[in-house]
């Protein structure tokens, strides 16, 4: 059986090598879990949260990862406006 071709390089997509437990991980420091909870308002982030039971919830649920992706991108580029000034 012949082996799949490796998958192409993907240097226009931003999400490309993150993994969603970094993800995860960047935007609970830098907003914190209540802030994190009022932004994607999921029961993994509001009550009793941690990374291990939010990568459970979402790895289950493209709706809510769809979301943290969302997040994770929109984080990285307040970043970068504000490393810009």
């Amino acid at each position: 059986m012949p082996t799949p071709p490796a998958p192409a390089p993907q240097k226009n997509n931003p999400l490309h090598g993150v993994t969603l437990e970094a993800m995860v991980v960047a935007l609970s420091e830098h907003y914190g879990w209540d802030e994190l909870a009022q932004r994607i308002p999921i029961r993994c982030f509001a009550l009793d949260p941690s990374v291990a039971s939010s990568l459970k919830f979402l790895r289950k649920t493209p709706w809510a990862r769809d979301k943290v992706e969302g997040l994770y991108l929109f984080m990285g580029r307040e970043q970068r406006r504000a490393g810009g000034r």
